[in-house]
């Protein structure tokens, strides 16, 4: 198949490239370094010639309230491509439990992704995975100091940026989804005993404190973030990737 990969120079697209030409498939990575620009409509035309699959990893530069109208924009120009190409698949990833947390605008953004490709005409299939390993760090810094580090109890599933990759691509050689998979890591933790695992395996010697209220994912309600009985488990568990 001829695959067109948006944001295929990224972490999870450029993997997701790598995964699918070693299955034999012809995978083209698009992104604006080349010449490829979802926000403009710059180049799509030429991207998705051919193509049988398309697969947005693209994402929006902030998590604000400015969030929505990069989705909005970018899945119009898409859709309408694709639909003008015949393209016969549609892939997006997705956050696991997204549709749960509407007290964040990111989340709010990335439900109206996901609506606009159900309306469409377009075959489509959804990947919802959990927070990737690789930005546990990151979360970390939104409430570090020199002293200390503050996180909520919120329960996370995180999974290794190589398992996402794998997941969508086995859904991108496959039939359209018309529907979601949930992809998830194998072990459920409070967040600040993740900040705890993550800051001894750093050896870094500050504190953890259990703040309800500290972060962007304070806001999830209860196990909003926890796949469900349907998700599919990788196989990286978090302390294996810190030991990579």
């Amino acid at each position: 198949m001829k695959i067109a990969v948006l944001g295929g120079t990224g972490l999870i697209g450029s993997q997701v490239v790598r995964i699918l030409r070693a299955g034999g498939h012809e995978a083209v990575p698009h992104s604006q370094s080349t010449g490829v620009d979802l926000l403009t409509g710059q180049g799509l035309p030429e991207a998705l010639r051919d193509a049988d699959v398309v697969v947005n990893l693209t994402n929006s530069p902030t998590f604000d309230d400015a969030s929505p109208a990069f989705f909005q924009t970018t899945m119009d120009n898409l859709l309408t491509a694709a639909e003008r190409a015949g393209v016969g698949h549609a892939v997006v990833l997705s956050i696991v439990g997204v549709d749960q947390v509407p007290d964040l605008a990111y989340y709010r953004a990335k439900v109206l992704q996901e609506d606009l490709l159900k309306a469409s005409k377009v075959p489509y299939s959804i990947v919802r995975a959990t927070q990737f390993f690789e930005f546990i760090d990151a979360v970390i810094s939104w409430t570090a100091d020199e002293n200390g580090v503050r996180l909520p109890r919120t329960p996370v599933q995180p999974m290794a940026a190589a398992d996402v990759a794998q997941a969508v691509a086995d859904v991108t050689v496959g039939s359209p989804l018309r529907g979601v998979r949930n992809v998830a890591g194998p072990e459920v933790f409070g967040l600040d005993e993740l900040g705890r695992i993550t800051l001894a395996a750093h050896g870094d010697p500050r504190t953890v404190t259990t703040d309800d209220s500290a972060g962007m994912f304070a806001a999830a309600p209860g196990d909003a973030l926890i796949a469900k009985e349907d998700a599919v488990l990788a196989p990286t568990s978090y302390r294996q990737w810190l030991a990579r």
